[in-house]
């Protein structure tokens, strides 16, 4: 069993907006607040924060993170051991009571809308988080699921890296002016940008083509993305682009393979995101790869059941390229992607703002060339859809730095916004086909305009010149000594230096299960108390059931499912001396 050991406290310095906007969420009376900050701004930390100091104040309340993906309920929970929360990424409605020596859970958008009324009981005067806020409207039963299992909760803090609109239905617990969200507190690309050492500025290389392809009605058709199209034949050029049965897709693929080298001289580890269209693409994209450069591309998929694995090993490495669909979105910290390539026929301005903050965070203790802005480049189809969305974010960056450069004539008329499934049904879809791509005007060799920079396919800048010397010092940061909140079983947690799980001892918990998350220790203890309990059986004859209700009754448990790692630690012992007694 493990010895008490004394509460460590944790040392955190936040950015000045993080510590301007925790004192503004501390100020507001009501129970909701929203917090809009560029990706890469540091809005987990934010998060955790306020809510270590919410539940130091209040002694006994749960938090319960509500995150879009599976992957980021593992992230969330992760990110909040280092200010010593424990949160369990994989609850579920079926556990029954959390357990005492846990904080609270971290749960999806998807499974708040089959779960409402369990978390009902559980949010009930918890504080919650709602990671990337705006997920709420995607389906108006997620939205009424947040309202009934949220709507008990004493404070809620809701989260987006992208200000958003809803045109349709209200997202809950956010406070609107006509149909614009209001945010309680902002934080932008371009203040961060600013700030320096808290986003890269990102470099939009935007290709253009020509491509020809067989509509849905027979008729053959040929434009660059210079000709103005009806949005359907719009769709149809975009996709033809993307086709690796033209040129114009591998030959981008060959720009970025080219700059990631480039890049990697002087940062070994600099990755790449190539985010595709589907499974198939995605794997024909990591076929070129090996084909043409003879490098390795690890595929993430939303359909593989290993794809957050995948994710979290290539973040870990030094891979050179990860292709995705629909996985490295939003909210994957890989602070160390430098490149990517949009070759997906997802355009909405969510998405494309979403993906663009995967490159923009930034790698501290970076060192070489470049280091002092860490400039990223994303590749672009030169669709009017994207070019308009790259210079609104270079706009953005322009106007917060008070410079004046002239900006690029775009249409004025606002094209629909299209996901790979306006594209047409499957019988229409059928009918097309692709005749051929070829890229034209392709990046120069420095990535600053050149053939591709050059008129309405040019090279967009999202952030400084990368070798602009100016000032590159972050402003000062505010520390904070922050000490574990108690449980609401009772006590406290401990936060060891190593940044482990907190509790020492050199019972069944220590050794390689120091550095587990609580929910990850407990699962190793229960797979040992099964173990054990399944010896048990064939020692004494008696059923499993028998042996299990006998366990929990010599630790005065209910469910394993319910058990603290104490209490699992307790009943691995009673187990371990009646198998010793029975043998």
């Amino acid at each position: 069993m493990s010895a008490p050991s004394a509460v460590r406290p944790t040392r955190i310095r936040l950015r000045p907006w993080q510590s301007e906007a925790l004192e503004r969420f501390a100020d507001t009376s009501g129970p909701d607040f929203l917090a809009v900050a560029t990706p890469g701004a540091g809005k987990t930390t934010f998060a955790l924060t306020a809510a270590v100091q919410d539940l130091a104040d209040n002694p006994g309340r749960r938090l319960v993170v509500v995150a879009p993906t599976q992957h980021l309920k593992h992230q969330w929970s992760r990110a909040a051991l280092r200010l010593g929360l424990h949160l369990d990424p994989d609850w579920s409605a079926r556990d029954g009571e959390l357990p005492g020596d846990m904080h609270g859970i971290v749960t999806t958008y998807q499974q708040v809308a089959t779960s409402s009324r369990v978390l009902a009981g559980l949010a009930r005067g918890a504080f919650v988080v709602f990671d990337e806020i705006h997920h709420a409207g995607d389906d108006r039963a997620w939205g009424e699921s947040v309202l009934e299992a949220f709507g008990g909760a004493a404070r809620r803090l809701s989260l987006s890296g992208t200000p958003f609109r809803s045109d349709t239905s209200a997202i809950p617990f956010v406070d609107y002016h006509l149909d614009e969200a209001r945010a309680d507190y902002e934080y932008g690309y371009g203040q961060a940008l600013a700030d320096r050492g808290v986003v890269r500025p990102v470099y939009f290389p935007r290709i253009n083509g020509f491509m020809e392809w067989v509509a849905p009605d027979g008729e053959v058709l040929s434009a660059t993305f210079d000709d103005e199209l009806a949005r359907e034949q719009a769709n149809q050029r975009l996709r033809t682009a993307l086709s690796l049965e033209g040129q114009w897709l591998p030959a981008v693929l060959d720009q970025a393979q080219e700059r990631l080298v480039e890049l990697r001289r002087h940062h070994p580890e600099a990755g790449g995101l190539v985010i595709a269209m589907d499974q198939a693409h995605a794997q024909d994209i990591a076929r070129v790869f090996r084909e043409r450069h003879g490098v390795r591309a690890v595929v993430a998929t939303s359909d593989d059941p290993d794809a957050s694995d995948h994710i979290a090993s290539f973040a870990a490495s030094a891979d050179p390229w990860i292709v995705a669909v629909r996985m490295v979105s939003e909210g994957v910290d890989i602070p160390r992607l430098r490149i990517a390539v949009f070759a997906t026929t997802t355009t909405t301005e969510l998405f494309f703002r979403q993906a663009v903050g995967r490159v923009v965070r930034w790698t501290p203790g970076l060192h070489g060339q470049g280091s002092r802005t860490q400039p990223a480049w994303f590749f672009l189809p030169d669709d009017p859809r994207l070019r308009r969305y790259s210079a609104e974010l270079s706009e953005s960056r322009r106007h917060s730095l008070r410079r004046r450069r002239d900006r690029e004539e775009l249409d004025p008329d606002r094209p629909d916004e299209i996901d790979a499934h306006d594209l047409g049904d499957d019988e229409q879809m059928s009918l097309f086909s692709v005749i051929g791509a070829v890229a034209i005007d392709g990046d120069d060799a420095d990535g600053r305009g050149g053939a591709a920079g050059s008129g309405p396919g040019g090279l967009g800048v999202f952030g400084d010149d990368p070798d602009d010397p100016g000032d590159r010092h972050a402003p000062e940061g505010v520390e904070l000594v922050l000490l574990p909140p108690p449980l609401p079983g009772g006590g406290h947690v401990v936060v060891p230096a190593d940044g482990g799980s907190g509790a020492g001892g050199s019972g069944p918990s220590a050794g390689p299960m120091a550095s587990m998350t609580r929910r990850e220790r407990k699962a190793r203890l229960r797979d040992q108390n099964a173990d054990v309990a399944a010896e048990l059986v064939r020692s004494t004859g008696w059923g499993y059931v028998q042996v299990q209700a006998e366990l929990n009754r010599l630790t005065g448990i209910r469910k394993v499912s319910e058990a603290t790692l104490e209490q699992l630690e307790s009943r691995l012992d009673h187990a371990r001396r009646w198998l010793r007694r029975a043998g």
